[in-house]
């Protein structure tokens, strides 16, 4: 299984990765709380083009509009290492690892008081707060780690790819890719592979071809233009 970013166009995914909707479920404050599993999407083939632009009629599929409307997909994020952005702070339970250039605005970090003051409380119950806030993220932009080994905590995540769904702020969000699947540059440079990362589809990210949250600034939506 593979994501090759293609020079100014869309994502070619090659291996059959399995395709579906995740929806950001939030409580009555609308605080992000949970993901809510949607139908698997059917794709035309075990390889397909999906949009990278915003703009095809047929999202989340390519249609080349990229080439119609002369989409800039230039990739600027850094290949350096998740551990090599990130910043560690460490909790009397857990550590916790943050690398912000990767937020893709889930805000599932928001919850009971935000993910970075509760890493700094006592108890089980701030650590397992922190750590299901961590694995929720789902640019993998926080990760809690065991303290004394420095394990990362990863959610069991199947190789697929998720179309997020953001109803409560009215947009959809980016590809979140899981599971561990290799994201190759349009120059052909690897990215690390890790078990979350989100991937730009609204096509306003200014850390392509990662997400950066631009899609709730723009309003970006999956219907279809």
């Amino acid at each position: 299984m593979q994501i090759r970013v293609t020079e100014n166009g869309p994502y070619r995914v090659t291996g059959a990765v399995p395709l579906a909707t995740q929806t950001i479920g939030t409580d009555d404050a609308g605080t992000s709380r949970e993901w809510l599993a949607g139908a698997p999407v059917e794709t035309p083939g075990d390889n397909y083009s999906l949009c990278r632009c915003g703009h095809s009629n047929k999202k989340p599929f390519c249609d080349g509009t990229h080439a119609k409307i002369g989409f800039d997909g230039t990739e600027v994020a850094t290949r350096a290492t998740y551990l090599a952005q990130a910043t560690e702070q460490d909790g009397p339970e857990v550590t916790l690892t943050d690398a912000q250039q990767l937020c893709a605005f889930a805000r599932f970090c928001d919850a009971d008081g935000q993910v970075w003051n509760l890493v700094e409380q006592p108890g089980a119950q701030a650590a397992a707060a922190t750590t299901q806030q961590s694995q929720d993220c789902p640019s993998g932009r926080l990760v809690a780690s065991n303290l004394a080994e420095r394990t990362a905590l990863e959610p069991e995540l199947p190789k697929s790819i998720a179309l997020v769904e953001d109803p409560a702020q009215g947009v959809s969000g980016p590809l979140w890719v899981r599971g561990g699947i290799q994201v190759t540059a349009a120059d052909g440079a690897d990215y690390e592979v890790r078990n979350r990362v989100t991937l730009c589809r609204c096509g306003a990210s200014r850390n392509k071809p990662f997400c950066d949250g631009s899609h709730a600034a723009i309003g970006f939506t999956d219907a279809p233009g």
